[in-house]
C-alpha cells in the first residue's frame, strides 16, 4: 500500500516526527479508514528511504495513541477512532492554518484589527458564495 507521505530532509524536524505527523493526519482526517492494513515496517521504510527503526518508532508511538494496532502475524491496521478525537483533529488543523495566516498578515505589516476585518469580509463572502451554490 502506498501512503502519501513526503519527507523533507531540509526541515529541522526528525524524520520519525515528519512521518508520524503525516500518518496521524491521514488517520484522523479519515483518509485511512478503520481496518486499513498499513505497509509493514520494512515496506514503509524502503518506500520512504529511511531506516526500519524510524518507522518502528512511528508505529509504536501511534499504537500508544491507540490510532493503530498490530496483530501478530497479520500486520498493522488503522484502529477505530472516536468522533471526539476526529473533531479535535479538525479543530486543531483549522486553528493551525488560521494562526499561520495571521502570522503572514503580521509579517506583511497589517494590524490585528485589519486582519480581523479582512477575515470577517472573507467569511461573509464565503457565506454568500455557499448560499449561491458555489464553493
Amino acid at each position: 500500500m502506498w501512503l502519501p507521505i513526503q519527507i523533507d530532509e531540509q526541515r529541522p524536524e526528525p524524520l520519525y516526527h515528519q512521518i508520524e505527523v503525516q500518518l496521524r493526519g491521514l488517520i484522523l482526517s479519515g483518509q485511512l479508514k478503520e481496518g486499513t492494513l498499513l505497509p509493514s515496517i520494512r515496506e514503509l521504510a524502503v518506500s520512504l528511504k529511511c531506516s526500519a527503526i524510524t518507522v518502528r518508532r512511528v508505529y509504536q508511538d501511534l499504537e500508544n495513541e491507540a490510532l493503530i494496532r498490530t496483530r501478530q502475524g497479520m500486520g498493522t491496521f488503522v484502529a477505530g477512532i472516536d468522533t471526539m478525537a476526529l473533531d479535535e483533529h479538525r479543530l486543531e488543523q483549522v486553528k493551525e492554518k488560521l494562526i499561520r495566516a495571521i502570522n503572514v498578515g503580521l509579517e506583511l505589516g497589517f494590524a490585528i484589527m485589519e486582519i480581523e476585518q479582512l477575515f470577517k469580509e472573507l467569511v461573509e463572502q464565503k457565506t454568500v458564495d455557499l448560499k449561491g451554490g458555489s464553493l
